[in-house]
């Protein structure tokens, strides 16, 4: 058995959960200011998380449930995630984001598992707190540790996927680190780089047939 561990905003999903919530809760500029400094490794992880979270205070859970089963999956993503399965690799999801949209798409992309964080709600709207398994920027790693561990994996048979900061903890724990339309601190930690939106590219990369 192998593993393979995906971020999903900007790596399965094509852009970010949080950026298209913010979109229609009119609080977009903020928002994408934020994300983009943490993505870059400017900012605290968990306190970007905390800080955009509560900036969708307010927006009802039907809206962000709907805005979050209609995301655009990137390029290639049902392939790739098919090919690496056809070759014994059991495949998660580890995002920064939402279960709103990851344990959705967990069932159409046939994914394993995924660990993501929960959007807090009551009577019906937001409330703008978040808690999950990945509000920190170690919970990555942590978790890879975790799965490597319950499953009998070691770093030589896990391939990592990400594209930003908070995807570099869990690039120290696989040998075949893949950066995907990746920010430059995290392709420093990467061996391979891919910087076209078709995740068909990595069974390629990898020599498995899609």
């Amino acid at each position: 058995m192998k593993l393979a561990v995906f971020d999903f905003d900007s790596t399965l999903m094509d852009g970010e959960t949080i950026d298209i919530l913010a979109q229609a809760h009119n609080v977009s500029e903020q928002v994408a200011e934020i994300t983009h400094k943490a993505m870059n490794g400017e900012l605290d992880f968990y306190e970007s998380l905390k800080h955009r979270v509560a900036l969708l205070k307010g927006l009802q859970v039907s809206k962000a449930e709907q805005i979050a089963h209609n995301l655009p999956l990137m390029n290639g993503a049902k392939a790739c995630i098919q090919a690496l399965k056809a070759h014994s690799y059991k495949v998660v999801c580890f995002s920064g984001g939402f279960h709103i949209a990851t344990d959705y798409f967990q069932h159409i992309l046939g994914l394993d598992a995924n660990f993501a964080n929960t959007l807090h709600h009551k009577n019906g709207t937001l409330t703008g707190e978040v808690g999950g398994e990945m509000m920190f920027a170690y919970s990555k790693g942590q978790m890879l540790q975790t799965l490597q561990n319950l499953l009998g994996i070691t770093r030589a048979d896990c391939v990592v996927v990400g594209d930003g900061a908070n995807d570099v903890s869990m690039f120290a724990h696989a040998d075949v680190r893949i950066a995907f339309c990746a920010k430059d601190v995290l392709k420093k930690e990467a061996n391979i780089v891919i910087d076209t939106k078709d995740l068909r590219q990595i069974p390629q990369a990898l020599h498995l047939a899609v």
